[in-house]
């Protein structure tokens, strides 16, 4: 059977999951709203449309797989408001659907453990529209038989995202807040989740995608730095700390996101189980 992808927003976890499926024969559509973005899609074998502007009908027609990666805004999610109804016709002949969401949908517990079935009570406003959307895309699924599966994936890190450059420019700082941990992931391991889904899909079901050790933020510079043999940056505490509303607005959450339901449900293995190994990874890819 021939398997094509149609993926909405087909930005950095998007194109990881392309390297897995097509080595093996799937086609992938991608959608981006640069013409430039386009060319570079097609040179990696992505099919790229421009979008909104090209005609979405005949990928939609062509798709056995949908896969939203784009981020809601204040006026909702960009491809519910522009697709709906294309994608509610297209339904029938969709074999699985994946929404990237964000683990930022449980809001803050002061460094406790959460997991699926917490509920969505979040802090922020980015948050909150997370939240909004993934009620979106349920209920069009609730309507129309559309095998929905949601991803709350959390800090996302890899080839290109990773904090070796800040440390060696001298820019990295290791900001202090007292309790503060986050959970994270590598792009790869957001790849195999969401390839484990296809393959055993449960339409309904949500997943946290991370590693096994939320850890301080601080701690992952500093072995960053250790990595690279530099001095560990600075430590600035942050209410002191110099930073943008966006950067300021992921201190106000903290919690430890468990990751139990990728392992019994979907048989994943992590490849990257924590940081360190993330780390030790990247490094190892850079200097190679």
């Amino acid at each position: 059977m021939t398997h094509t992808l149609l993926s909405f927003g087909h930005g950095y976890s998007a194109r990881a999951l392309a390297r897995r499926l097509m080595p093996l024969g799937w086609t992938v559509i991608g959608t981006t709203r640069s013409a430039d973005k386009a060319d570079r899609l097609r040179a990696e074998g992505t099919e790229a449309l421009v979008w909104p502007g090209d005609d979405l009908a005949p990928a939609l027609d062509r798709a056995t797989h949908i896969l939203i990666s784009a981020g809601p805004t204040e006026d909702g999610d960009p491809v519910l408001a522009a697709a709906r109804d294309q994608i509610a016709a297209a339904a029938p002949h969709i074999s699985w659907a994946g929404y990237l969401s964000t683990t930022g949908v449980y809001g803050d517990h002061e460094g406790d453990w959460v997991d699926e079935d917490t509920p969505l009570r979040p802090s922020t406003k980015r948050g909150a529209l997370r939240v909004q959307a993934e009620r979106d895309w349920r209920a069009l699924a609730s309507e129309t038989g559309l095998p929905l599966h949601i991803f709350r994936l959390a800090g996302i890190y890899g080839p290109g995202r990773g904090p070796f450059e800040k440390v060696r420019q001298g820019t990295a700082r290791r900001i202090i807040k007292e309790g503060q941990v986050f959970s994270r992931t590598h792009v790869d391991d957001i790849a195999q989740v969401l390839h484990a889904s296809i393959d055993r899909p449960n339409p309904g079901a949500a997943y946290n995608v991370c590693d096994d050790d939320p850890a301080p933020p601080q701690d992952v510079i500093a072995h960053a730095a250790e990595l690279l043999g530099l001095p560990i940056p600075e430590a600035v505490a942050f209410e002191d700390a110099d930073m943008t509303a966006m950067a300021r607005s992921f201190y106000a959450e903290s919690k430890r996101v468990t990751n139990d339901r990728i392992k019994t449900d979907l048989g994943v293995r992590l490849i990257y189980p924590d940081y360190r190994a993330g780390l030790r990874a990247l490094l190892a890819e850079e200097t190679a």
